[in-house]
């Protein structure tokens, strides 16, 4: 009966050999705990969207929680990137006339690169993340652009925070 007792913690312990609990980094980025987010650049004909996507990554940086969002001065790394583009296709067409859209994928690209914060010349990693969303094509079709954008942007921001976070 002691040799069960002894037996069983044993056991569990074996079984989670492998795991381990808290953050799992890319080997490269083990030493950046603090990532400095200036605003992003605005390769693309929408204004402001360059606000909206750095409040996206910022905003999946706390969600994530890997790294704590940092001022220039006070950060192991700085991510510098670019709202590169914001692609409309149509997903399904309109009964009688198929040319003619009924509801859009919009697909947006963010490029960045992750540069070191005390030698801004060391690339730490760099990448492109795309997110998409959708919206129905009304009357207002600007007005569905501008409502369906932060969704997209959101979705690439997570795409980014992952890569970083996770190594893919």
């Amino acid at each position: 009966m002691k040799f069960l007792a002894l037996l069983a913690p044993a056991l569990l312990l074996v079984s989670c050999a492998g795991y381990h609990l808290g953050e799992s980094k890319p080997v490269s980025l083990e030493r950046v705990k603090t990532i400095a987010v200036p605003m992003f650049e605005n390769s693309t004909l929408h204004p402001r969207a360059e606000a909206l996507a750095t409040s996206a990554v910022a905003a999946a940086f706390v969600q994530d929680g890997t790294y704590r969002i940092s001022d220039r001065d006070h950060c192991d790394a700085v991510l510098e990137g670019s709202l590169s583009g914001i692609k409309y296709a149509p997903i399904r067409g309109r009964r009688y006339n198929t040319l003619a859209p009924e509801e859009l994928a919009n697909t947006v690209t963010l490029k960045w690169i992750l540069r070191d914060g005390k030698d801004p010349t060391k690339i730490l990693a760099s990448g492109t993340s795309n997110g998409t969303s959708q919206l129905f094509v009304s009357d207002n079709l600007q007005t569905a652009k501008n409502n369906a954008l932060p969704e997209a942007l959101d979705r690439a921001g997570v795409a980014l925070v992952s890569r970083l976070a996770n190594g893919y």
